[in-house]
């Protein structure tokens, strides 16, 4: 039987009951996303590298899933580190990389949802200069240009990542370390540069992979439920679902994230308790984005219970030559009121 300490409390063991059973879940989430953003991300990556031709939908939801696939990829090390109590084995390298490709994969993913809501609104609104223009090799470097800026964005969580060693508990961990004094500073110096850096790099985390895009987002598809509710079109009301849990789904996954980001950088006792307990389970739940991906945007295509009848390869290539299910459905709307008059 275990005894506790003469200074042990009924409310430090409720603490930590508590805290394991957080771990516990933030690990059955870690897994889960891996196992489904591993093979739901891998097959994208399959169909639309492999089996289909280059087109902008393939180029964007290649990309995408390129993004998903690497970061969900590395997820066993953070689940292997909780799963030790925060003891990270795998050294400074792939220290640095995890939380590099974290930053990459937000900032990727993030960018690709808001270019493939930019291209739908381009499609509904110019289809004219959609037909002319709208080539796979322009959206092959939009797609460099992507990855380039995500890779300049999280250049901060390469440079912060670092390992401690405990030799106490004989421990290490991977933290990020934004102390950039030295050893000569003093301790006011010390206090304002940690504050600075870390400020200023949760704020810019926020305008560039939420703010913007969801700006961005919002506009675009509301200029598409503006362009199909002046069209006097026989509308279905799938695109408008598609387009609700879209922005629903963005919002939920990431807004709590940066909520609680900003609570950990203002480190006011009040939160302390609430960042601790919270800061796992919404950064669970901005993981598991990255597997919901394929669901979103394959899943939810148009006819695609019955194409996954016959082939779920099929049902994959059927959602990628759409030019949109938006667009789908003006098309054949167009086509039935042209028959009509014949």
């Amino acid at each position: 039987m275990e005894t506790s300490s003469p200074t042990s409390s009924p409310d430090t063991g409720s603490h930590d009951r508590l805290t394991r059973g957080i771990h516990i879940f933030s690990m059955i989430i870690y897994s889960i996303a891996f196992l489904l953003g591993v093979t739901g991300n891998g097959l994208v990556i399959w169909v639309t590298g492999f089996h289909m031709k280059r087109t902008v939908n393939t180029v964007w939801f290649l990309n995408l899933a390129i993004a998903d696939f690497i970061f969900t990829f590395f997820l066993p090390l953070s689940i292997t580190s909780i799963a030790m109590h925060f003891h990270w084995p795998f050294g400074r390298a792939l220290c640095k990389l995890n939380g590099g490709l974290a930053s990459l994969n937000l900032y990727a993913s993030v960018f690709f949802l808001t270019v493939i809501s930019l291209d739908r609104c381009v499609c509904v609104v110019f289809p004219v200069w959609t037909q002319n223009h709208r080539q796979p090799r322009l959206a092959s470097l939009v797609a460099l240009g992507i990855w380039i800026l995500s890779l300049i964005l999280c250049m901060p969580y390469w440079y912060f990542r670092e390992i401690d060693h405990d030799d106490s508990k004989n421990v290490t961990y991977c933290y990020k370390e934004f102390d950039t004094t030295g050893e000569a500073a003093t301790e006011e110096e010390w206090k304002r540069v940690i504050t600075s850096n870390s400020r200023a790099t949760v704020i810019i985390r926020f305008i560039f992979s939420f703010i913007i895009p969801f700006y961005i987002i919002v506009i675009c598809y509301g200029v598409i439920v503006a362009k199909l509710l002046t069209s006097q079109l026989a509308l279905s009301s799938k695109p408008f679902k598609i387009i609700a849990v879209v922005i629903v789904v963005f919002f939920l996954c990431w807004f709590p994230l940066h909520v609680f980001s900003f609570l950990e950088m203002d480190d006011l006792p009040k939160f302390r308790t609430a960042v601790h307990i919270g800061m796992p389970l919404v950064s669970s739940l901005a993981f598991v984005n990255s597997c919901l991906n394929p669901i979103l945007y394959v899943f939810m295509a148009h006819d695609f219970k019955e194409k996954l009848r016959h082939s779920l390869f099929l049902a994959f290539e059927k959602a990628f030559t759409e030019d949109a299910p938006i667009v789908a459905v003006q098309t054949q709307s167009t086509m039935k009121s042209d028959s009509q008059t014949l």
